[in-house]
């Protein structure tokens, strides 16, 4: 009778020993990463109570981790080493202060208080290689105490979280370009900061803070800082620059946290509230047609949506005008199936398309490489389906301007060799199109084909 209960209490004891396992499986074998950051979030969110001197000393230890997440390398062993680094490669360059920083000069001089390092001049832009973009970005000097004359002058402001500093020129005014290196850069550079930061923007510009204020609010909980007032701002540390990785891309494995496109999509999807997930809760398929007013314009678009209306699809237009509030064109981007278009900036918009939905580029002549790498190659990383139609001569009215003959026509790569700018006038600015209905429905057939095939995925 006395070995019932031993054997009872045994098998509960083995019970516990096993439960006790798994619990310590889960939390060592978890990613250092999020065990880490999980922390960090905990330390800079607490409302405990411990003393104001302890969790200072924590909050300094977080955001140490968090800036030290952005080096790699040798970068790192210098961050580690002096708290500040920098690293440049052709896109970009970015510089990360582990130090208490003054931002004075309408953000264009970032003093670091302590450090010996000499000047450095940065233009935080993700286009370096670009010099028409550069020359629209205002130069930051960072200045460290020992290597000028002048102490920085006092706070006016005093934050307790990283100053992270940007500008809003460059190619602005151009979604491709807002997108291509400021949107996706700022995710790229601050997302697993999880809102503990606030934005500097230098060249401020007041309509782009608007059009973008979804995507700000939810990378930063805190307002932007205009610093054109002259007021000096002081932060226990900040990043100068952003970093960049391709046209429209992310690159999971350079990016605290591993964030991918599809995470990308979500902070998205949850920035604006997007509701469809999958195209196929779409019943009936909508079509955006993205109509142009200057160049690359169908010249018979009125046929092209009356043709895509006679194979069942619910056409909208999709006008400049009514792409400038991106609060709600995002919404309508997202209930569509299929986006057309010309090759140009519009496109930038298959990023609020739900998974599975087709994106039609139309290629018009001497498009072939920017089309492709541009918006082709982003968009499987999207989700999105993608299809080109290359239009033929006869389709553009450079055939017309020129004649079938002409190098213009015949041999593009001999005008292309003048330079871009050569190109640009003839093939960018001066081509628009006429396409041909019966050939390119071929095109829309599959999309409605692949529509009618496509489920979401486990994902």
């Amino acid at each position: 009778m006395e070995k019932e209960p031993r054997r009872l209490m045994n098998y509960a004891t083995l019970a516990i020993c096993l439960v006790l396992i798994v619990l310590v499986y889960a939390t060592v074998f978890q990613s250092n990463d999020t065990l880490i950051d999980s922390w960090g979030y905990r330390l800079t969110n607490s409302r405990s109570n411990l003393s104001s001197e302890r969790i200072n000393i924590d909050a300094d230890d977080a955001q140490e981790f968090l800036l030290r997440r952005l080096v790699r390398g040798d970068d790192r062993v210098r961050f580690d080493f002096n708290g500040f680094s920098c690293h440049t490669d052709v896109h970009s360059e970015v510089c990360v202060v582990n130090k208490p920083v003054r931002i004075y000069n309408k953000g264009l001089t970032v003093s670091v208080l302590n450090g010996d390092q000499p000047v450095r001049i940065v233009k935080p832009y993700a286009r370096r290689e670009d010099e028409t973009a550069m020359k629209l970005v205002s130069p930051v000097q960072i200045v460290h105490g020992n290597s000028t004359i002048e102490p920085p002058p006092a706070c006016n402001f005093t934050h307790n979280v990283t100053a992270v500093v940007f500008s809003s020129k460059g190619f602005t005014g151009n979604v491709f370009h807002e997108f291509n290196e400021i949107i996706i850069p700022l995710f790229i550079t601050t997302r697993h900061f999880r809102s503990r930061l606030k934005f500097v923007i230098t060249d401020f510009e007041l309509w782009w803070v608007h059009k973008y204020n979804r995507v700000l609010s939810h990378l930063s909980g805190y307002d932007v800082i205009n610093p054109d007032d002259g007021s000096v701002h002081c932060f226990p540390g900040a990043v100068v620059g952003l970093k960049y990785h391709d046209n429209l891309a992310l690159n999971n494995s350079d990016i605290p946290g591993g964030f991918s496109m599809f995470d990308f999509k979500h902070f998205l999807k949850e920035s604006y509230n997007l509701k469809a997930n999958h195209v196929s809760e779409i019943r009936k398929p909508v079509l955006m047609l993205i109509s142009r007013h200057n160049s690359r314009r169908f010249l018979n678009e009125d046929e092209m949506v009356e043709m895509m209306e006679g194979l069942g699809f619910r056409v909208t237009r999709a006008e400049p005008e009514r792409m400038s509030n991106l609060d709600e064109f995002a919404e309508v981007v997202n209930s569509c199936s299929v986006m057309v278009g010309a090759h140009g900036a519009g496109l930038t918009n298959e990023i609020f398309l739900p998974a599975g939905a087709v994106t039609v580029q139309v290629v018009p002549l001497a498009h072939e490489w920017v089309s492709i790498n541009y918006f082709g190659g982003p968009a499987k990383a999207m989700g999105v389906r993608y299809l080109e139609y290359k239009i033929e001569p006869e389709e553009s009215s450079l055939f017309d301007t020129y004649g079938k003959d002409h190098p213009v026509i015949t041999d593009p790569e001999s005008v292309i060799s003048k330079g871009y700018y050569a190109y640009r006038s003839v093939y960018v600015d001066g081509q628009d199109l006429k396409i041909n209905l019966e050939r390119f429905k071929k095109t829309l057939i599959e999309a409605k084909q692949i529509l009618e095939t496509s489920t979401p995925s486990n994902r």
